[in-house]
């Protein structure tokens, strides 16, 4: 007993962070859509510098995904389709 109160207690920590920071990411990517100007800084901190075209087109991705499309895939839009040579 004395070694399975704290792998249990871990076991739950773990699992509880998990649900937690899956909770906070979602709400940090609603705001991200609602807000271009935080989506510029996080564009800014991964590096890229996006001009106006293009954050509306990664505000309209990110809507779009967001929605929860079952048996969609990311880039399978309309007009992003590969042609092959």
């Amino acid at each position: 007993m004395n070694i399975a109160l704290p792998i249990i207690t871990l076991v739950v920590g773990l699992i509880g962070g998990f649900f937690i920071g899956v909770y906070y990411l979602r709400k940090q990517m609603t705001n991200m859509q609602n807000d271009p100007e935080m989506l510029q800084k996080v564009a800014k901190q991964m590096g890229y510098n996006l001009n106006g075209k293009q954050m509306q087109r990664a505000q309209q991705m990110m809507k779009t995904q967001g929605q929860g499309q079952p048996g969609a895939r990311p880039g399978a839009a309309k007009g992003n389709k590969r042609r092959s040579k």
